[in-house]
């Protein structure tokens, strides 16, 4: 059901795109056709492929490591409390800082390479997996928690056995938001500084005037974040029953 669903939005989203084109008389240079654009990726499909590799490369890691520095920032505003007083200013300013702002920082102090667009995407989306699982921490029930210490619970074995399991479906929220935030990470790490990926092609058939491959580039790049959102939601949903 979900996937025909999703077959009549596409189908749905090309007509109207279509007629857009037909009653508005929209030049090909402003909107190409669905069929300029299906046929300038099949025609550029080997330099899309091509050129994924590296976005998709910056992306999955970006998104591991900055899920992984989100968790443990959660965890230790949490279990050590001082230092939220710390990190959570820190936290702030770093969504509080545009992306585009420091970007061109982050291309100076780690290079054109890989490792700047890694550090971009990890800024962009560690916030929102630090924020929701530390949320979900911290509204563990009190009940549960006196109860566990009538019987002589660690503070660790509370973290442990109550306040983690509770906090997990919060987790997986921010799990998914971080999963469509990646791909925006990678692509504008591209977009200022790079020699190769996806935004480096965008930027290419944008000064080419290669409107009908922007289009094609930019449904590759909309297909991957919906194939790695519904993968994690999956995934979650499949670990995380309650």
């Amino acid at each position: 059901m979900i996937f025909l669903r999703g077959i009549g939005l596409v189908i749905s989203f090309i007509l109207i795109w279509q007629l857009s084109i037909y009653f508005f008389k929209f030049p090909p240079y402003i909107v190409p056709s669905p069929y300029l654009v299906f046929m300038s990726l099949i025609q550029n499909s080997l330099l899309i492929s091509q050129q994924a590799v590296p976005t998709l490369i910056e992306t999955f890691l970006g998104l591991f490591l900055g899920a992984l520095l989100g968790l443990s920032t959660a965890l230790m505003m949490i279990f050590f409390r001082p230092i939220k007083l710390w990190f959570l200013p820190l936290l702030l300013i770093s969504q509080a800082l545009p992306t585009f702002a420091i970007a061109p920082l982050f291309i100076i102090w780690f290079g054109y390479g890989m490792a700047s667009k890694i550090a971009i995407t990890i800024i962009m989306l560690f916030f929102p997996v630090a924020s929701a699982f530390y949320d979900g921490l911290r509204r563990t029930p009190r009940d549960y928690l006196d109860l566990a210490k009538t019987m002589q619970a660690t503070h660790w074995q509370l973290l442990k056995r109550i306040q983690i399991p509770y906090a997990l479906p919060s987790l997986a929220t921010g799990l998914r938001v971080a999963a469509t935030i990646a791909p925006i990470g990678a692509v504008i790490g591209e977009w200022v500084g790079s020699s190769s990926g996806l935004g480096f092609l965008l930027l290419n058939a944008n000064a080419r005037m290669q409107i009908d491959l922007m289009f094609a580039v930019l449904i590759v790049i909309t297909m991957f974040t919906l194939f790695l959102y519904y993968s994690i939601d999956w995934l979650l949903k499949t670990l995380i029953t309650w």
